[in-house]
């Protein structure tokens, strides 16, 4: 009669590593929320262009023309109100034929030293895109049409039929228009960077620069 003989195998060990290196910095920078992830990367390119020509040009032509229609239709019985989507859908193009038509040549300007310049110095790109659109905005009041302190400035002149003078006006009316800019400065680090919070008026507009 034959033995069998069985042999227990060597114990296998498995050692588990874990890497906890850079593990908040990685939740700092995605959200939590899963339209947010889906649109809006965490990533960035440094090397676009970002204060080019095209920037600042369409970016004052469009505060300007949106600044000027929305006053102007305001003041109808059935206010036409040109919200910044109008503008940020309206240069994507615009951007891009200044990109085929600007040239490209580099110049040097007086005081900068040895720094180079040109009209265009790349592609239309992103980040050109947004500071537009954020040009446009700053004239809009949450996408309701002009600043609501232009209202008061007509009204002091229509029903009280008091006379406030030109400086007087535009110091109110650009003094309310930053202060919103001035509290995002100051509470930046809690409604603007953690990556938990978001704004779902504005992921809509977002999403159409990706």
């Amino acid at each position: 009669m034959e033995t069998l003989e069985v042999q227990t195998p060597y114990p296998i060990t498995t050692t588990t590593i874990i890497t906890t290196v850079g593990h908040d910095d990685y939740d700092d920078d995605v959200s939590s929320i899963e339209q947010v992830r889906l649109t809006v990367t965490n990533t960035d390119d440094p090397t676009l262009p970002v204060w080019t020509f095209r920037m600042w040009f369409l970016g004052i032509l469009s505060c300007s023309l949106l600044s000027f229609l929305n006053q102007f239709f305001n003041n109808r019985t059935k206010p036409l109100i040109i919200t910044q989507i109008t503008i940020q859908v309206a240069v994507l193009p615009i951007g891009h034929f200044l990109h085929a038509v600007l040239p490209k040549a580099q110049f040097r300007i007086p005081g900068f030293g040895s720094k180079l310049f040109s009209l265009n110095p790349g592609p239309f790109n992103m980040k050109e895109h947004v500071l537009i659109t954020i040009f446009a905005n700053a004239e809009s009041a949450f996408g309701n049409g002009p600043t609501y302190d232009v209202g008061i400035v007509t009204i002091i002149k229509a029903f009280y039929k008091r006379k406030i003078s030109f400086m007087a006006g535009w110091l109110l009316i650009i003094t309310t228009q930053v202060l919103g800019y001035g509290w995002v400065g100051l509470l930046r680090k809690y409604v603007v960077e953690p990556a938990h919070m978001w704004w779902p008026s504005t992921l809509v507009q977002v999403s159409l620069f990706w």
